[in-house]
């Protein structure tokens, strides 16, 4: 293994260890503000949203396409749909659709 490659996994093990390591050092409260707990909680959701969203409107010609999975996603989740069931619903959507949308032009 050569060095560079050594320092290369060194960096990015710190990387990831300094950040999960910081609350513990400075934030060795017993309890968070709730106010600040709940902005916690969504921060996964926003950086999920923002992950998946590009993709959304990349993944065909027509933009509707995206979206529309999108909507079936939204839809089954606002149902109280499992996420295996969300994910597994947008994709039999769009599977059952991709003939209609492959014959329309944007």
């Amino acid at each position: 293994m050569s060095m560079e490659l050594l320092f290369i996994i060194v960096g990015m093990a710190l990387v990831t260890y300094i950040p999960r390591m910081l609350p513990l050092v400075f934030l060795n409260a017993k309890s968070i503000p709730p106010r600040l707990e709940g902005i916690l909680k969504n921060v996964p959701y926003a950086a999920l949203g923002a992950l998946i969203f590009p993709g959304v409107l990349t993944i065909h010609e027509n933009v509707l396409f995206g979206l529309t999975g999108m909507a079936v996603a939204f839809l089954i989740s606002f149902l109280g749909g499992n996420l295996i069931f969300v994910v597994l619903g947008s994709i039999a959507v769009l599977t059952a659709l991709t003939p209609f949308f492959n014959t329309l032009t944007l």
